[in-house]
């Protein structure tokens, strides 16, 4: 079951990368400098995954000027990831969870990723956003069940105002 509003959002320490290659990232330490919005999306280089990540880029400073950071997660392994935003021109940032275990512990994961056609692909993340307090509880949680929906984005930035 996928995490609520109201509850108190699961920690992590996950990969991403930095100018000077593989770093980790933790939520509790970004959450001492700000908000933060979770942007959970199924996979790298693909259509829907593309289009939100160049949206919210292109559109990165309303965040910040609501007083939030943007960290967008999927289950590929950073290089990808960094070789996906250097393609796209992503300014916000990712973090991999190769193993799922944030997908899981957030609630978010397919128990078959487009069983439709038969991939066996479990553990993929649901596209979900949740925006997470300075003191660590959900503001907003949504989570959508069809990959190619895209989150509330204008519900995202009532939660953060």
């Amino acid at each position: 079951m996928a995490i609520s509003t109201g509850d108190t959002a699961p920690d992590f320490t996950l990969v991403t990368m930095s100018s000077e290659g593989p770093a980790l990232l933790t939520l509790s330490e970004e959450l001492k400098e700000s908000k933060v919005v979770l942007l959970f999306v199924p996979m790298a280089f693909t259509g829907g995954c593309t289009a939100e990540f160049c949206s919210i880029s292109n559109g990165i400073s309303e965040y910040e000027n609501l007083g939030a950071k943007v960290i967008g997660i999927s289950g590929d392994n950073p290089f990808a990831q960094a070789a996906w935003a250097e393609k796209e021109g992503f300014t916000l940032t990712q973090v991999s969870d190769y193993e799922h275990k944030v997908t899981e512990a957030y609630g978010v994961a397919y128990e078959q990723f487009l069983p439709e056609k038969s991939l066996i692909m479990g553990g993929v993340p649901k596209r979900s956003a949740f925006v997470i307090g300075q003191d660590g509880k959900v503001l907003y949680a949504e989570v959508l069940e069809n990959p190619g929906d895209m989150p509330n984005f204008d519900n995202v930035k009532a939660a953060l105002a």
